[in-house]
């Protein structure tokens, strides 16, 4: 009889190798780019365009259910995954670096959201419900080490190579994504090695293409049809229009750190920014979310609603007073960017809940992942032309034009319908969502 495999041995890690690709594809992105010379309207066009595979992600997740093992989508996603970050540091010296590195990440996004689903299915099938409460703190605080490792050490290993090579941007974040594929390619051996084999992980070669589509069809349907129309209407124009200054804001913003200063920017150089915004702005949010979970178990999703909203909006108007004063005290940064993270993280939570609180009921976790796809289009379809307008008007008028937008927020807040009781410690109805 084999021994059993401690979750210790790969909890932490597989949660390390589903966070770090995303934020790979979704923050540092955005940097490389910006120091190969493209415009902030092309940047953020393009970057937004890679949310698109976690956008759909729900539409192809009963199929990854039904083909292969959890397993199986696990190991092999991970392979893609280090494929795709050696294609782009292979590819970020050739003449044709934009094209070739925007297929790469596309493969990394794709990747990286079947991962998701594969990876979530494959702790719920080898962990009882005891051990699933246990390590969801684990897989939780190593999902969000590894979104400061890429936003943060990456940044700032790439700000020292460049130093090192005195300059040599395109070579320079080309040996940072070899180093990276190395680190991914160690993850995939890793794992294929200590991964559990889960008895009830087996493959399904009962379930015909036809009834997937089928019951995907029948998931769809009802769910447009939880509530009577207006509340529905009410309920998707909260989850898509709740964070529209942090979708315009969010690309921008990072944009902002590091432009020059003859550009409206502060200037931050990568090791800076990788600090800032990597580092300090990860903490902030952190704990802005444990925060907001705290108020919000203790009184409801109803109390603090406003309160959170007041806070995923109020502070982004701290871009402003950077945006005029263009100070180059560290400090200072470092203390507006943890203000607006910090309140982006308390106010989110109010989303989060109103996520569980719509997907109630029959097909729940099918729900809660079609909530998750609106909420990931909440801030693609901003950050679409976000580049767009801060080109027009420059940072300055972007940032209150962000800071107006904030209205926004207030009026989809006062539209929906919330159960008072909802959220509270004592409501057996909240049930942690594992999709």
């Amino acid at each position: 009889m084999r021994n059993k495999i401690s979750p210790w041995a790969w909890v932490p890690t597989l949660y390390f190798a589903e966070g770090l690709p995303n934020v790979i594809v979704t923050i540092v992105s955005l940097v490389l780019y910006k120091q190969l010379g493209l415009s902030n309207a092309e940047i953020t066009f393009y970057t937004s365009w890679l949310n698109l595979p976690w956008v759909v992600k729900p539409l192809w997740s009963p199929f990854v259910d039904a083909v292969k093992t959890k397993r199986w989508w696990v190991i092999t996603m991970q392979l893609l995954i280090g494929a795709s970050l050696g294609g782009v540091a292979f590819t970020i010296p050739t003449s044709m670096w934009l094209q070739s590195t925007l297929f790469f990440f596309w493969i990394m996004a794709f990747s990286s959201a079947t991962h998701d689903i594969a990876a979530d299915g494959f702790y719920m099938l080898e962990l009882n419900p005891h051990d699933q409460t246990f390590f969801v703190g684990i897989r939780s605080t190593f999902y969000r080490l590894a979104s400061i490792f890429g936003q943060g050490v990456l940044v700032m290993i790439a700000g020292n190579i460049q130093v090192m090579l005195r300059g040599a941007i395109s070579y320079s974040w080309s040996l940072l994504f070899y180093g990276v594929a190395g680190i991914f390619i160690a993850l995939w051996l890793w794992h294929n090695a200590k991964l559990p084999r889960p008895k009830d992980d087996t493959d399904h070669e009962q379930v015909t293409v036809t009834s997937v589509v089928r019951d995907l069809g029948k998931t769809i349907s009802s769910f447009f049809s939880k509530f009577p129309l207006k509340e529905t209407v009410f309920a998707f124009l909260f989850m898509l229009l709740f964070r529209m200054p942090e979708g315009l804001l969010v690309k921008v913003s990072s944009l902002f750190l590091i432009d020059s200063q003859s550009c409206g920017g502060l200037g931050l150089s990568p090791a800076e920014y990788g600090f800032v915004q990597g580092t300090v702005g990860v903490i902030g949010l952190t704990l802005g979310g444990i925060l907001g979970g705290i108020a919000a178990s203790r009184d409801g999703l109803k109390k603090w609603l406003w309160p959170m909203a007041c806070a995923i909006t109020l502070p982004d108007i701290v871009y402003v007073y950077l945006s005029y004063s263009l100070t180059q005290n560290l400090f200072i940064i470092n203390a507006c960017v943890f203000t607006e993270q910090f309140g982006y993280g308390f106010g989110f939570t109010a989303y989060m809940l109103y996520l569980l609180y719509y997907s109630r009921g029959e097909h729940k976790t099918s729900h809660y992942a079609l909530c998750t796809a609106l909420m990931t289009l909440s801030l693609m379809i901003p950050g679409l032309f976000s580049g767009y307008l801060q080109e027009a008007v420059g940072y300055r008028w972007f940032f209150i034009i962000v800071m107006v937008f904030c209205i926004v927020t207030f009026i989809v807040s006062a539209l929906v319908k919330i159960d008072p009781s909802f959220g509270k410690k004592d409501d057996d109805t909240l049930e942690v969502e594992k999709e």
